[in-house]
């Protein structure tokens, strides 16, 4: 079942792009010839107007076939008009860049409903969400939702510390460890005092106090403003991707190992499982970064991606003529041919992880 729900999401992914093409295509006027889900062989097709809807045999992804992407497919003067390689360099670029902005709204319109769902916010109050059995805080009468609100250590202390975030209660239990100190907290709108000796030496994972704390509170934005947060956080998110991005294709260029884990299909199929036992929205959270990854990848300048397809149009606009059509046709080869030998590649270390 995780197999075929991943699958399905990466054919929404990829439909998703070539929906944008094909919307902008049909916008300029140019004739899509098939819009495919899944990629061919075909097993059927529906032609309404004048293009034709296919299913085909591979369901990991999808196409849009344009009439006239290159001069040589121009074979009725009378749909000349019609072609892409006939329309004007603005018109070419809005059609090859639709894609893009295909995955970049399916990445803020999920990130937006995520925040209807509820998103942890930055707060100034240290919240208990667990207390460890037979520690500390938990003989103090810690309890969960419990808000820490200041820590005094007697013997060394003037005055009560004011804490504004988890971490000022983790170093303080650390440096005062062994030595009876006085916490209050807030319960039901009512301070408590609490008198606890944070542990010298803890179990692991368990800290001096025995508490899980965040300074985090979940916050559920109303529908009118989610699309604004959203796009301020998908705006974050693709800056941040774009960057270490950068970062690994600076790093690959001057032979180096890259310091982010890099990952195919596999690899994003592992993640896929782990999010889908995190439930719906965790997947869906997966799901708009993998759209946001898919937009930045493909407007690299590289060929045989719709950056290096842009790069042509560009160039057409600066220089006022086409670039020779066998420098393009074989550009477009070699990066596919470089872009499959690195999914091979990538493919194989996900594959040498799992069995490690």
């Amino acid at each position: 079942m995780t197999i075929i729900i991943f699958i399905l999401t990466l054919a929404l992914l990829v439909l998703v792009h070539e929906f944008g093409h094909f919307l902008a295509a049909k916008r300029q006027g140019v004739k899509v010839e098939e819009f495919g889900f899944g990629l061919p062989p075909r097993l059927f097709g529906i032609k309404i107007g004048e293009t034709l809807y296919s299913i085909n045999l591979l369901p990991i992804g999808g196409f849009v076939k344009l009439y006239g992407e290159e001069y040589h497919e121009i074979k009725n003067k009378n749909l000349s008009k019609r072609a892409f390689i006939n329309k004007n360099s603005w018109q070419k670029a809005l059609i090859i860049v639709a894609g893009v902005l295909g995955n970049l709204i399916l990445g803020w319109a999920l990130i937006s409903y995520l925040f209807t769902q509820g998103v942890p916010v930055p707060s100034n109050k240290v919240t208990v969400e667990k207390v460890i059995k037979n520690s500390p805080a938990e003989k103090a009468g810690f309890k969960e939702r419990d808000v820490v609100l200041t820590f005094y250590a007697q013997a060394v202390q003037s005055s009560p510390t004011k804490l504004k975030n988890s971490e000022d209660l983790i170093a303080l239990s650390k440096k005062y460890a062994g030595q009876q100190i006085k916490i209050t907290i807030l319960r039901s709108g009512k301070q408590i005092p609490v008198v606890i000796t944070p542990r010298k030496n803890p179990p692991v994972g368990e800290g001096p106090i025995g508490v899980i704390i965040t300074s985090f509170e979940e916050k559920k934005f109303p529908w009118y403003q989610a699309p604004f947060y959203g796009l301020i956080e998908a705006s974050k998110i693709t800056y941040k991707i774009a960057v270490e991005l950068l970062k690994v294709l600076v790093q690959i260029a001057s032979f180096q190992r890259p310091q982010v884990d890099v990952a195919g299909p596999v690899g994003i199929a592992q993640y896929a499982q782990t999010a889908i036992k995190f439930g719906k929205n965790a997947y869906l959270e997966l799901i708009a970064l993998l759209s946001f990854n898919l937009a930045i990848i493909n407007i690299l300048p590289f060929p045989a991606l719709d950056g290096g397809r842009l790069m042509f149009v560009i160039y057409e606009a600066v220089t006022k003529k086409r670039l020779n059509k066998n420098v393009e046709k074989y550009a477009n080869l070699i990066g596919i041919l470089i872009l499959l030998s690195l999914a091979v590649v990538i493919t194989i270390n996900d594959i040498i992880k799992i069995y490690r």
